[in-house]
């Protein structure tokens, strides 16, 4: 069995009981930026590609601390001690403890740069959807108003600028994107009516 059918056939499946944000689609996406990403900076794409699949497994224990019980995932899976030494694999679970975006020190490796960079997929009427997917998830009884206002302090307190939120390699699809959403965060009135929209097709949905 080679490295990619392993990953292909017993990491990426797990993605398939995680929520809506974190499927399995998230990870190859996150696996196919990664790897340009390597090739930009003269990276190891073998362990950039492990790295990136195995980044978000941690979320079937716990999501706050899910970067953490990744990386213990990584370091108890014996079939990569097949493909790369000892050391190799303590610098990619260091990287994946350092993909989050909440993480307040910059990551210690070029590895972990790479995924958290990666990570960050900042398409605007996603990011927007998915944070009010998780107000609504936080309080399954509140209305718009509840929901509204916890979603928009989160983004002010990530995405806007100040917010806590880090792009570590800059690449140009991240620039661009941040920007377009810090643009919606900051016109209230178009933030609100795309919050709307997903309300009303949440309440569609039930």
């Amino acid at each position: 069995m080679t490295l990619q059918e392993y990953i292909e056939q017993t990491i990426l499946p797990q993605y398939d009981a995680f929520d809506g944000g974190h499927k399995r689609d998230h990870a190859e996406v996150v696996i196919a930026e990664s790897l340009r990403l390597a090739r930009a900076h003269n990276a190891d794409e073998q362990m950039a590609y492990v790295i990136a699949a195995y980044h978000d497994l941690g979320l079937r224990f716990d999501r706050e601390k899910h970067h953490i019980y990744s990386g213990e995932i990584l370091m108890a899976d014996s079939m990569l001690r097949q493909w790369f030494t000892e050391e190799q694999l303590l610098t990619m679970r260091d990287a994946v403890e350092d993909h989050r975006a909440s993480g307040k020190n910059p990551p210690r490796t070029i590895y972990g740069a790479i995924v958290a960079e990666a990570d960050r997929q900042i398409i605007p009427e996603t990011v927007i959807a998915r944070t009010m997917a998780y107000s609504a998830k936080l309080y399954p009884d509140g209305d718009f108003e509840t929901l509204y206002a916890r979603s928009r302090e989160h983004l002010l307190e990530k995405y806007a600028e100040g917010g806590y939120m880090r792009l570590w390699l800059n690449s140009e699809r991240n620039v661009r994107s941040l920007e377009a959403l810090r643009a919606i965060i900051r016109n209230e009135p178009l933030l609100r009516s795309l919050c709307e929209e997903w309300y009303a097709s949440f309440l569609h949905s039930l």
